[in-house]
């Protein structure tokens, strides 16, 4: 339990200093999340000794997770309480299904990607309106454009 805190912590530390990276420091989410693994990675590839094995070997993990999560767009409206519960969502999510993962490319962003989106669901389930309500907009929005192209079309002939 204490060896999961500590890789939960260190996943919201990454998230955190890869989003103000890449939203107040303007580098990009790319490069902001390219740098924290390069410092991380860099440094447990240096220095394997400092840490017993199993943080040597998961800390990087969980820290390039938390930067994928990190790489937002600064575009959402995404609350620090998402940013912090998100790469906890993903050690968890990543602690109990790595073996599942085992063997397949991009579990990491696989983890990250399905950790974000459900933090990002949150507020709309908990809303007292329907959750189709995004259906109606998009019907609207596809009934908008169909009336645009029949008046369009009224008009060249």
């Amino acid at each position: 339990m204490f060896q999961f805190l500590i890789f939960a912590i260190c996943s919201i530390l990454a998230t955190l200093v890869t989003y103000e990276l890449n939203t107040r420091y303007k580098q990009g989410p790319v490069r902001a999340s390219a740098l924290i693994a390069l410092v991380v990675g860099g440094f447990f590839y240096f220095f394997p000794n400092i840490l017993p094995e199993i943080y040597t070997k998961n800390i990087p993990l969980y820290v390039i997770g938390g930067t994928f999560i990190g790489m937002v767009s600064s575009t959402i409206n995404i609350s620090y309480f998402s940013l912090t519960f998100s790469p906890f969502l993903f050690a968890v999510l990543l602690h109990y299904t790595s073996k599942l993962f085992n063997g397949y490319g991009g579990a990491l962003g696989t983890t990250a990607c399905i950790a974000l989106m459900c933090t990002m669901a949150f507020p709309i389930i908990t809303k007292n309106k329907k959750v189709t309500y995004g259906y109606r907009l998009l019907r609207i929005v596809f009934k908008r454009r169909k009336h645009k192209r029949i008046i369009k079309r009224k008009i060249k002939f």
